[in-house]
């Protein structure tokens, strides 16, 4: 019987780190749509960190519409003023209107 030799890799990752001029920080105090793994979410956003972020008079999105419309054909608010989104669920975002 043969032996199996095993080869281990050695595999180099860039990381690109988001600087403050880009991404969720950039948004703060703006009304945006959160696309996440299972639900879409629009308010304002009032706070961001490593985990979470927080938004004011939010909504469940259940139908978009149209992009280019600043208001959601579908949408519900949270039973809460505020809501906590995990970052890692968050696919894409963007301001809205």
């Amino acid at each position: 019987m043969k032996k199996i030799k095993e080869v281990a890799k050695s595999v180099e990752m860039t990381t690109s780190i988001v600087d403050e001029e880009d991404g969720l920080i950039v948004l703060l105090g703006k009304t945006v749509l959160i696309q996440c793994l299972n639900y879409n979410y629009t308010g304002k956003l009032v706070g961001v960190n490593t985990n979470d972020i927080k938004l004011e008079d939010a909504k469940v999105v259940f139908e978009t519409g149209p992009y280019t419309s600043p208001n959601m054909k579908n949408a519900e608010f949270t039973h809460k003023k505020v809501a906590f989104i995990r970052t890692s669920a968050i696919e894409s975002y963007w301001e809205v209107g």
